[in-house]
């Protein structure tokens, strides 16, 4: 997959090429993608996703500050090119290209840079100064520009649309099932070890503190969870707590994230960790002792194992 970060680099003939934020990338996404995947075979075209970075909301809202993305920007082009497709725009989002109407949209954009053969569309695409453009003031323009139109029907899961809000809901609430069946894949965090107070090393469980990648990422609802790790390539199991660790920390205003790698011992201090969540196990709770917490810490380990030996990486 080839990706722009500058539209005057793309030299494409018939492009069949699709718009939106796409954050998570998850299955009512792949559902737009599979559809521009046989559009573009059918018309001997190539496929284009047309993105955005970084995401509107965070520049027409900044002061709202509670936008949590579901995927980093390197985590989308990573599952844009396991998709399969073959281009990416990133495009630069600022406050004057909002200001662009959706006929300039088209015409400046779409015609003029990147002489668009197809356009596929989801079936709530808003596009243009204040979203004022949708599929049928498309439809009037892909007449006047001459290029094809398709609009993809929503997908739902249990008579539920699939999409972003949905997601960030269940990670909020701690579903991962019900997020990575949206998703359609593991939700996923990347981040580096850093160096915590060394408390479950004193109790034979030692963490890894992680700082994630990007601020802005979505953090799932505090309580342990069933995870696998990925570090140097390796697979392992982990046992992740998300919370305030309220039986040893005073400091109930901090949350951290550590994992405690099962059947691994080494010192990973400033490496990469790739975190999949599985299940949520239980709560985070506060416990009378250390002992009290060290005896539960037993019996989250082993039904973590069972759960991660019936839900293989």
């Amino acid at each position: 997959m080839k990706v722009y970060r500058d539209i005057n680099e793309f030299k494409v003939k018939r492009p069949v090429l699709t718009i939106g934020s796409f954050d998570g990338v998850h299955l009512g996404h792949f559902k737009i993608i599979d559809s521009l995947k046989k559009i573009a075979s059918k018309n001997h075209g190539e496929t284009v996703i047309f993105t955005f970075y970084p995401h509107p909301r965070q520049v027409l809202f900044p002061d709202e500050g509670n936008l949590r993305l579901l995927t980093t920007l390197n985590e989308k082009i990573e599952l844009f090119e396991k998709a399969g497709l073959e281009h990416l725009i990133i495009y630069p989002f600022t406050k004057e290209f909002s200001q662009l109407s959706y006929i300039e949209f088209v015409k400046k954009i779409l015609i003029e840079k990147l002489k668009v053969n197809s356009l596929v569309v989801g079936h709530d695409h808003k596009f243009g100064k204040n979203r004022e453009g949708g599929f049928e003031v498309l439809n009037d323009l892909s007449s006047t520009f001459q290029f094809n139109l398709e609009q993809i029907d929503v997908l739902l899961s249990d008579d539920v649309e699939i999409s972003s809000t949905q997601i960030r809901n269940a990670l909020q609430d701690g579903d991962i099932e019900k997020a990575n069946t949206y998703l359609g894949y593991p939700f996923t965090l990347h981040g580096s070890v850093v160096e915590g107070q060394q408390l479950g090393r004193k109790i034979q469980f030692p963490t890894a503190n992680i700082e994630t990648s990007d601020p802005n990422k979505i953090i799932p609802g505090h309580g342990v969870y069933a995870v696998y790790v990925k570090l140097n390539e390796q697979i392992f199991k982990g046992m992740l707590n998300i919370g305030t660790r309220p039986t040893v920390n005073r400091n109930a205003d901090h949350r951290s994230i550590e994992v405690h790698i099962i059947d691994f011992d080494g010192d990973i201090y400033n490496q990469q960790l790739e975190i999949k969540f599985i299940q949520k196990t239980r709560e985070e709770q506060k416990f009378g002792s250390v002992d009290e917490l060290r005896t539960q810490l037993e019996k989250d380990k082993q039904i973590i194992i069972k759960t991660l030996e019936s839900n293989k990486y």
